[in-house]
């Protein structure tokens, strides 16, 4: 009988954390009962990784504990310790090579005979990896990016950062189908977020998201974008905002850990803003993107 490990021999041999043992991505195995895998029972939490340094550390690690908790699951490291794992992940990557990163993580309930009911006592699997990040090309930036809508059919626990992504796969699939960027989606007429990303709207030199709630995944960029709002002086404001608005809007923009903020030029087809901006990246957009960058260097986050 052959006990060696098989080779996934399209995936490469970068380095990931399952259980806390360091393994080749493409060496790593879970079990099939992982209810992970049966249930996509389990939460997860992407870290941006700048010149060797996490973005964000505490704030990530505080969305991924509410997650856990929503799950009825306690973290199975301290803080100090994950962030000692992604260092680990870190090295390794930039020993290759590598550049700025994405350090994903990723804790399922662990590993039981099927059954709905959550089992008490499961040890959690835990799997992290580091992957080069992909930043939106030097065009996007300059020329904006083109969403469609879409209603929101996802489920209605959208603020866990649930490892059950297939409403969000769907969604986007909706707009890679066309060629576009991004899929903003609507729960009856109400802005809820797009597939990937949280939407923004601007208007009349306001920037407006909807509330934080279990309709929308709080993304990080949430609490980011308010406070450099804050420091540039541009009010900032989070309700209810109806599909008239947003394709009333002056901007639109989409932020994550890769897009940061990424400007929306194109809706549905139709060019976004009006008089001579319409179409093109706006004022609000080039103000909050010079100020990302420059928090992201300042190490003040």
């Amino acid at each position: 009988m052959d006990n060696s490990v098989p080779v996934e021999p399209d995936l490469p041999d970068w380095p990931c954390l399952l259980n806390g043992r360091m393994t080749p991505l493409n060496q790593a195995r879970v079990s099939v009962l992982d209810r992970g895998f049966i249930f996509g029972d389990g939460v997860y939490e992407v870290l941006p990784v700048y010149g060797g340094r996490v973005f964000g550390f505490d704030l990530h690690m505080a969305r991924l504990e509410r997650s856990l908790r929503e799950l009825r699951m306690t973290s199975p490291h301290d803080r100090e310790h994950w962030l000692g794992l992604a260092g680990q992940l870190i090295g390794d990557m930039r020993e290759r090579g590598f550049g700025d990163l994405l350090v994903y993580i990723q804790v399922t309930r662990g590993v039981a005979l099927r059954d709905h009911v959550m089992p008490p006592g499961l040890k959690p699997t835990v799997f992290m990896m580091a992957t080069p990040m992909k930043p939106p090309a030097d065009e996007q930036r300059a020329a904006g990016v083109a969403c469609l809508t879409a209603e929101d059919f996802r489920w209605q626990k959208a603020h866990i950062k649930a490892t059950s992504l297939l409403g969000s796969v769907l969604a986007r699939q909706i707009s890679a189908d066309a060629g576009q960027a991004e899929t903003i989606m609507f729960r009856d007429g109400w802005l809820s977020e797009a597939s990937a990303s949280n939407v923004w709207v601007v208007r009349e030199g306001r920037v407006m998201g909807p509330p934080r709630d279990h309709l929308v995944l709080e993304g990080i960029r949430f609490g980011i974008i308010e406070r450099l709002c804050e420091s540039l002086g541009i009010p900032f404001e989070l309700r209810r905002i109806s599909k008239e608005e947003v394709r009333q809007a002056d901007e639109l923009l989409l932020s994550s850990a890769t897009k940061e903020v990424l400007p929306v030029t194109v809706l549905d087809g139709q060019p976004v803003g009006h008089g001579q901006g319409r179409g093109r990246p706006g004022p609000v957009y080039r103000k909050l993107y010079d100020a990302y960058q420059r928090l992201k260097a300042s190490d003040s986050l």
